[in-house]
Formats: structure tokens, sequence, C-alpha cells
């Protein structure tokens, strides 16, 4: 267990959705002008909500990815909210959504000074590259993440397809970094 409790934000996940049908994207736009759906750019629709406050996108495989949730619950109610507003305005879907969470977005703060220069040193799959990026690049085995590392102590983790990954991750990071003498703590 880590000296320090560190600070975990999920900031954004993105499910895949299977409606195992195709859907009319021009009749979603005629009944919810809201929408954005241009073409001839982009071959999905944009189907926002505000409560929970994601980005749908729909296509007319009847294949759906949900953004900006901030947890997987929030997520699975998101989409479960577009398909009832969708079938509440006529759109047939005959079957329950398959959802599927591709990568879970978290930011985290350990709460101490972190030795950039040394970590690529005593860490094995490690990128720093100072001129190009402020942070260093580290991609975690078990669970499958990939960590960007701030000096400030601060890290962003993607990767994760369970909430659970995250905090898991974030902890196993801080014991290396803490073994390691790679995180200093002040006060």
């Amino acid at each position: 267990m880590s000296k320090r409790k560190s600070i975990i934000n999920i900031q954004n996940i993105v499910a895949s959705v299977s409606l195992n049908q195709k859907i009319d994207l021009q009749k979603i736009v005629e009944k919810f002008p809201q929408t954005e759906y241009n073409p001839s750019v982009f071959p999905g629709l944009v189907f926002r909500l505000k409560k929970p406050k994601t980005a749908t996108l729909i296509f007319g495989t009847g294949k759906m990815v949900c953004t900006g949730a901030k947890s997987e619950k929030e997520s699975r109610n998101a989409v479960e909210k577009v398909v009832k507003e969708l079938r509440s305005e006529g759109i047939q879907i005959t079957e329950k959504p398959i959802v599927k969470i591709q990568n879970i977005v978290a930011s985290a703060e350990l709460g101490g000074e972190i030795d950039l220069e040394s970590l690529i040193y005593k860490l094995n799959r490690v990128m720093y590259e100072p001129e190009q990026f402020p942070g260093a690049v580290f991609r975690m085995d078990d669970p499958q993440v990939v960590f960007l590392i701030f000096s400030a102590g601060k890290l962003v983790c993607v990767g994760a397809k369970k909430e659970e990954q995250v905090y898991e991750a974030v902890d196993k990071i801080q014991q290396i970094l803490e073994e390691k003498e790679l995180i200093y703590y002040t006060n």
C-alpha cells in the first residue's frame, strides 16, 4: 500500500454500442433537429444529451459510440436514454443495445514530485523526450494501460476497460515510483 492517497478522477469513458440492426439516420434528423448530421463530411450522426453530458455517434449500420460519461454506469445510462428517446419518436429499435467499454481516460494526482530523468533508467517500457513532450509515457502490462507521467506528480491513465483497472493501475504505479525512489513527497 502506498504512503499517500492519490486523487483519481475519471475524465471520459468511450463505449461502443451495437443495436444489431440498420438505422435510418435521416429519420432521426427529422425527429431531432438538434442532432448534427453531415454525411458528406462524416458518416455518423451526433446525438448530444445534457444529462448525463455525453455525445453519442450513431451510424446507419446500427453501431454507436458514446463519449463523455464520467463512469461506466453513466455511460450505460446515456445509451439507454438515447435509445429511449429514439423509440419515443417512432424510431424502431428492436433489441437491447449491447454496450462495451472501449477506453477509460482518468487523471490522477499523487501529491509528490516525480523524477522523470531517473524514471527512464529505472523502469522498462518508458519513453521520455522532454524536447517533444513534457511527460513520460509508461506502458503497464497488468492492468494493460498507458500512463502519461508528469514531474508535478500528475498522471493521465488511458486504455482501461473497467474503472477498477484505473484504481489498480494508479496504485501500482505509485508503489513502483515509491519503491524505486522516483517520487518525492513534500511536507
